[in-house]
């Protein structure tokens, strides 16, 4: 049976995107890192890429997502606010409830895919 990658959720705000996977996991790798840069590497997005969407986020919701430190002498960083901290937890909670709402019907959906062709 071809295999399908499933549900992608995004949550729309009253002019862009509020949330989706990608902003989800920029802030859980800030989270990890400490850093911005550092989490828009391991994704393989640009710097100014990810700052963007950190700008985003914090304009979007009510408090701020993600705080940030600039350099100096210790050095700048960024940190998930625990707000952030919530907000990507409820997020990933809604994507784990509507992907096992629909789970059947997406192997049902499945069959009508085509198999990925092999490259050589």
């Amino acid at each position: 049976m071809p295999r399908y990658k499933g549900l992608t959720l995004r949550v729309l705000g009253a002019s862009a995107p509020a949330m989706g996977p990608g902003k989800a996991e920029l802030i859980e790798r800030i989270g990890r890192t400490g850093s911005i840069s550092a989490a828009a590497r391991d994704m393989g997005m640009s710097y100014r890429r990810a700052w963007q969407l950190v700008e985003s986020l914090n304009a979007t919701f009510r408090e701020p997502v993600v705080s940030t430190a600039i350099g100096g002498m210790r050095g700048g960083g960024a940190r998930v606010t625990p707000f952030g901290e919530r907000l990507v937890a409820r997020f990933r909670a809604m994507e784990s409830k509507a992907s096992a709402a629909i789970a059947g019907d997406l192997r049902r959906y499945a069959v009508h895919l085509r198999r990925s062709r092999k490259r050589a």
